[in-house]
């Protein structure tokens, strides 16, 4: 029993040998910081962060050549529309909003899995959808908020296209584009997470939660582990992860920065989360959190400390919960292989000839 305990100590510290270049986590910080950079001059700080969480794509970037990189980057910023589009559309009701995160996530999973688009996957694409849900529902801004997603988007493809140019992304070989031919368990897999993501947030608005956005963000995020190990590992140190983070952000806001603060902050944050995502999952939260803060607070213009301490915690912990019981379905139950055999089989046999 005690050496079980160990190992699994030693697994939620282990450091990964898989190394990042460091000029692509530079590439990602300034993807990032130069909108809120620009915020920061013209006083708008926060409407540049729309621009910034557009411009988080770049972190689709794949290794392939120049052409393939640019349409994949084109379709994920096109895509970051869509999900803020419908996500902000529907941000006057909770209960049109949670079946509106559901379907994007939804949609979202289908999607990023049939065309094996590599990690984050789904996961950005349901974070946009989750922060336009927590905007305040204005038409009088609708499209202008959809414009500066859109800009940094834009950002993050033209950068890439100097950068790819710069590293010889061109001299790689030619990509091959591959996709998933079990649709079955995708859909599945996709109904199981995108209602569980629902439910979240249907309970964090039920229990009237602080920042309920938090709940399905960090649902979508535990669920993104490919086995329950991972699962339980990504819920631990997303727990760990994030009350350390919160401790950062506490620090940061207590001096009562200025909008140039902020802007160097999520710079240096994005960078580090870079460099220590493919590391450990548990030491890129502690950044994560604080980054995240800065976008979400800001854009709410709702900075408070207490709520930072107070609610987020408890936020996180339930949507963790929350995870780790669709994780336990989805791995550790037959009903999902039981309902997708008996698919397969209804598929066969609608596609036989009649003799």
């Amino acid at each position: 029993m005690f050496n079980a305990l160990l190992t699994q100590l030693k697994e939620l510290f282990a450091w990964s040998d898989i190394k990042r270049p460091w000029h692509l986590a530079v590439l990602a910080a300034v993807c990032v910081g130069v909108p809120v950079l620009i915020g920061a001059a013209l006083d708008q700080f926060a409407v540049a962060t729309l621009s910034s969480l557009g411009a988080m794509v770049i972190l689709y970037l794949p290794k392939t050549r120049t052409a393939h990189r640019m349409v994949t980057l084109a379709m994920c910023s096109f895509g970051f529309m869509i999900c803020f589009s419908i996500g902000s559309l529907s941000s006057f009701n909770h209960y049109v909003a949670a079946l509106a995160l559901g379907l994007l996530s939804f949609g979202s999973i289908v999607i990023t899995r049939y065309y094996r688009l590599p990690p984050p996957g789904s996961f950005f694409f349901i974070l946009v959808s989750a922060l336009a849900i927590y905007l305040p529902f204005d038409l009088g801004r609708w499209s202008s908020n959809i414009g500066m997603v859109a800009l940094g988007g834009m950002l993050s493809c033209c950068l890439a296209f100097f950068y790819s140019l710069m590293t010889g992304a061109n001299d790689l070989p030619v990509t091959k584009i591959e996709t998933d031919p079990r649709v079955n368990a995708i859909i599945l897999e996709a109904a199981l997470v995108a209602f569980f993501i629902a439910l979240s947030y249907l309970i964090a608005v039920i229990f009237e939660l602080e920042n309920a956005l938090w709940v399905p963000i960090s649902c979508a995020a535990i669920l993104q582990g490919a086995t329950y190990r991972m699962i339980w590992h990504r819920n631990i140190h997303r727990i760990v992860g994030t009350a350390l983070g919160m401790g950062v952000a506490y620090s940061l806001f207590s001096f009562q920065p200025n909008y140039w603060v902020l802007a160097l902050s999520m710079i240096f944050f994005q960078f580090v989360v870079e460099l220590l995502i493919v590391k450990n999952y548990g030491a890129a939260v502690i950044f994560i959190t604080p980054l995240t803060v800065i976008m979400a607070e800001i854009t709410s213009a709702n900075i408070s400390t207490e709520v930072l301490l107070e609610h987020r915690l408890v936020d996180i912990s339930i949507g963790s919960a929350i995870g780790i019981l669709g994780g336990t379905i989805f791995h550790r139950t037959s009903l999902l292989k039981h309902i997708e055999s008996r698919m397969n089989t209804r598929s066969s046999l609608s596609g036989r000839k009649p003799s």
